[in-house]
């Protein structure tokens, strides 16, 4: 809200467009209204891609603060700017330091450091929170960094960490903040939302899904991976082992990959008759015969992007599929239907179902 009692929407590109008093509809025309921060043409971007605009109000300033330099470029392509102005209407001055967030080369822990927003912390401390890629794992999507804020004696913020591959003090009065949630599934509850949710999702995949007597019944959809619509979580490791039974009911493939988007994944499934491993987002290939079988144990494990495929007919007894994998090309930069970071996706493809059980997540060291 401006300094006039009115509302306005930011918008990409330094527009922006006025809003009714009850912040619903657009109420006039939208306008240019800043040019963002101009940087030397010759740092490795992705594009100029003047986005995400914040604005706050703190003491006489309304801060308008921007992301720049675009998200899947090069490890220096992203970057937070910030400019202000004593008015809602401009003119904005930008920070004589900009960029107040911005990876500078390839050897620093997190590359494409952007998007942020600044909030101020539950005991009057300041922060920005951001996005940015791990160093060598573009594999584990962009990640939320909270990084704490310092003010100037003129009125400007700055990010004063000079170490981000050590953990970083919380906010204080934050001692409730959680340190996240497993992953592990034993079905016993619906945590669909939560920690599960449909990749790709159509209108009838909610009526796919029943909770049972620890277990998460799936019905079949599509004649392959890249149209069934799995039912992903978000691993957090670099290396980290997932495993899960499968029940096949009727005529049904199912099983558990690795993947990004439907038209890049990997993993091993199983259609009663044949075990079946997927590579590069193509179809099945070496296939195994294992006889007719109703029930099998699949684990994937992803060993800092080395993925290895094991299958057991009891759960005890693994057996490794003789093909390991190397997925660190396996992300948002290489895929062509969107996709983020490299997910788990537990899929039933055909007319059946596939009933899974026993979810277990493990992070490995």
């Amino acid at each position: 809200m401006g300094e006039d009692g009115k509302r306005y929407l930011f918008l990409s590109g330094g527009t922006r467009v006025r809003l009714t008093d009850d912040g619903l509809k657009a109420d006039g025309p939208i306008e240019k209204v800043y040019s963002g921060w101009q940087y030397p043409d010759d740092w490795y971007d992705e594009g100029f891609s003047l986005e995400s605009p914040k604005v706050f109000r703190r003491g006489d300033y309304f801060y308008l603060v921007c992301a720049e330099g675009g998200t899947y470029g090069p490890p220096t392509s992203h970057m937070v700017v910030v400019a202000r102005s004593k008015s809602i209407n401009g003119p904005w001055e930008n920070d004589p330091q900009n960029p107040v967030i911005h990876t500078r080369n390839a050897a620093e822990p997190w590359w494409s450091r952007g998007h942020g927003a600044v909030v101020e912390g539950p005991g009057g401390d300041w922060w920005i929170i951001y996005h940015a890629v791990e160093n060598g794992y573009r594999t584990l999507g962009r990640q939320a960094i909270l990084e704490p804020l310092e003010w100037t004696s003129d009125g400007w913020f700055r990010a004063t960490t000079k170490d981000l591959s050590v953990p970083l003090r919380k906010p204080r009065g934050g001692s409730n903040i959680g340190s996240g949630q497993l992953l592990s599934d034993d079905f016993s509850s619906n945590r669909l939302g939560t920690v599960w949710r449909f990749n790709q999702t159509g209108p009838d995949d909610a009526a796919r899904i029943r909770f049972g007597d620890h277990f998460v019944q799936l019905q079949g959809k599509g004649d392959s991976f890249s149209n069934c619509s799995p039912l992903t979580c978000i691993p957090v490791d670099r290396a980290y082992q997932a495993t899960v039974d499968v029940e096949l009911v009727d005529q049904v493939e199912a099983g558990i990959m690795l993947f990004v988007g439907s038209f890049l994944y990997a993993g091993i499934g199983h259609d009663g008759t044949r075990i079946k491993m997927y590579a590069k987002g193509a179809p099945p290939r070496n296939q195994g015969q294992s006889g007719a079988l109703t029930k099998i144990s699949l684990r994937v494990i992803n060993d800092n992007h080395v993925m290895s495929l094991f299958t057991s007919p009891d759960g005890q007894t693994w057996m490794r599929y003789p093909l390991r994998l190397d997925v660190s090309g396996y992300h948002q930069n290489v895929t062509r239907d969107g996709g983020e970071s490299l997910r788990i996706g537990l899929y039933a493809i055909g007319s059946g179902s596939a009933r899974f059980r026993n979810f277990t997540y493990k992070a490995l060291i």
